[in-house]
């Protein structure tokens, strides 16, 4: 493996650790040391890594056989939670990745409108192949036609639909920037999007891949505004693989076998049995409306503390996010972009370090993803080290 890594995003100098056992919400080194999960595998580890009914549900599947090569009994299950939950998506389609997810989406919006160009913001990341936290792009994006956006900009997000309009098949939008800074989206900036792009006949598609946990019926729910696509991935698998996307029936249907221009949608393990049935027991039997208010009031309280803290020592440091996720930055904010987010990349490690060595895990770039299994205990813990951290270096972090 090039070196020695094969996911760019959980290498981090001076070396990553290497994860052997996970149980709960503790992870234990190929050293022995264990470790609170506060990355929680960047939302895909809703459930922890233990759940009982999840690993009842693996088991029982995997005691029937994992590779029929056609439909299984738990694909439209998890297909009708899904509906069920987000009411903008009438239809929905299974694949094995967020990014995945967002590739058919795209391709689909720009096969419906016969237009080749996408909208996208600074900061936004769709996946491995859309990738624009560095603004100018990654040259292994998918060679798409993009216009990119300013984050929470709205006037300057319609004037760039007006202008592209011409072109553009499709604005995609996470109402949450995750791997930007966990930012949340303004509820006028993403309106503004969706009256611009319902009055030009073009398509909006939120990027739910991480938010859809945030309610019951993902941001779009909080907001009461309504995408045309949709596009999932993360803890839906129930931990296992997983992408989705849906929406309306006029624009899914395309792809229904039966017709004779059905858009063709591939992929042997689109409908994997064990992804299928862990998903389908997490989202009906796990992830109810009181567990997601539990785990927001817990992210929430987290942010208050750190940020109320920080406010009384007058420190430049600013937790941001909605909910579950949460955002660690070395600033004072306020951050509506990217662009307002230091890169401060020293502070960051030496604040990843200081919590791995007081055992708490998370994504050395700031990003905090709770799990179900923590408490009120474990997220005290956190805050508390961070406190330490903050005290014992304010000279530094104020600098």
């Amino acid at each position: 493996m090039p070196g020695g890594n094969t996911r760019s995003v959980i290498h981090v100098p001076p070396f990553p650790l290497t994860i052997v056992r996970g149980e709960g919400a503790r992870l234990t080194d190929a050293d022995g040391h264990v470790y609170v999960d506060f990355l929680g595998e960047y939302t895909a580890g809703l459930y922890g890594h233990s759940h009982p009914v999840i690993l009842e549900a693996i088991r029982e599947a995997l005691g029937d056989g994992m590779t029929f090569g056609g439909p299984n009994r738990y694909e439209a299950v998890l297909a009708e939670a899904i509906c069920t939950r987000f009411p903008s998506v009438e239809l929905v389609r299974f694949c094995n990745s967020g990014t995945e997810a967002n590739l058919l989406a795209l391709s689909l919006a720009r096969a419906a409108t016969g237009k080749p160009a996408v909208m996208v913001f600074e900061g936004g990341y769709h996946g491995s192949v859309f990738y624009f936290v560095t603004g100018a792009g990654s040259p292994i994006n998918v060679p798409f036609p993009f216009v990119v956006g300013r984050y929470n900009d709205a006037d300057a997000a319609a004037q760039l639909i007006a202008e592209h309009a011409h072109e553009l098949a499709a604005v995609i939008v996470e109402p949450l920037q995750g791997t930007g800074g966990v930012i949340p989206g303004e509820r006028g900036f993403l309106q503004v999007l969706r009256d611009a792009t319902a009055a030009r006949d073009l398509l909006l598609v939120f990027d739910e891949v991480m938010t859809s946990r945030l309610s019951t019926g993902g941001l779009q729910r909080i907001l009461g505004i309504p995408p045309d696509l949709t596009t999932f991935g993360k803890y839906l698998g129930g931990g296992l693989a997983f992408g989705a996307f849906g929406g309306r029936a006029d624009l899914m249907s395309r792809f229904d076998p039966s017709r004779r221009d059905a858009l063709r949608h591939a992929g042997t393990f689109n409908n994997a049995v064990l992804t299928m049935a862990a998903g389908a027991a997490g989202l009906t039997r796990v992830y109810t409306s009181a567990e997601v208010d539990r785990l927001n009031g817990l992210g929430d309280r987290l942010r208050d503390r750190l940020n109320a803290f920080a406010t009384r020592r007058d420190l430049p440091f600013l937790a941001t996010g909605y909910g579950s996720l949460v955002g660690l930055h070395f600033t004072r904010g306020p951050v509506r972009s990217a662009a307002d987010v230091p890169a401060a990349s020293e502070l960051r490690a030496l604040l990843h370090l200081h919590l791995l060595e007081r055992g708490y895990s998370y994504a050395r770039r700031g990003f905090v993803a709770l799990c179900l299994p923590l408490g009120e205990t474990e997220i005290d813990g956190f805050a508390e080290a961070v406190e330490t951290f903050l005290t014992d270096h304010s000279g530094p972090v104020r600098d």
